[in-house]
């Protein structure tokens, strides 16, 4: 498999997510981001972002909001997976989630839910969004 650089073509520019409450997004997604690398890149009224490299994820509370619940078992995107490093940084993340607002999900199973050739964390914050947190090889 070959490394993707960047601003390849395929790469993620960048994610943006709709929030109910931008104040609990902002601490939420900023303290795992935060903890991933990510760098608070810019912000407005109705939102804000990180930056990584090449890639930014924004956090807004836009106008045009249709709901006021997130339900990750709808149609359309179930959780986002980032790379998390190493297995000792999954491990670290995840004990420290809950603190930020960052609950494990499939508990019993962890590091394994994934299958038993991957490591992962996953995690679900207050307004329902799922993380997968991956350990490198």
């Amino acid at each position: 498999m070959r490394e993707v650089a960047a601003g390849s073509v395929g790469s993620i520019h960048h994610l943006e997510i709709w929030v109910p409450l931008l104040d609990r997004a902002r601490a939420e997604w900023g303290w795992l981001l935060g903890e991933l690398g990510y760098e608070p890149f810019q912000e407005w009224p109705t939102g804000c972002s990180w930056r990584l490299g090449g890639t930014y994820v924004v956090v807004e509370c836009s106008d045009a909001i249709t709901g006021t619940a997130h339900r990750r078992t709808d149609p359309g995107v179930n959780h986002v997976a980032f790379h998390a490093g190493t297995r000792e940084n999954v491990d670290r993340i995840r004990e420290r989630g809950a603190d930020a607002g960052w609950y494990e999900m499939f508990e019993s199973k962890y590091p394994h839910a994934g299958g038993p050739d991957h490591y992962a964390a996953y995690l679900i914050n207050t307004d329902s969004y799922e993380v997968e947190l991956v350990a490198a090889g």
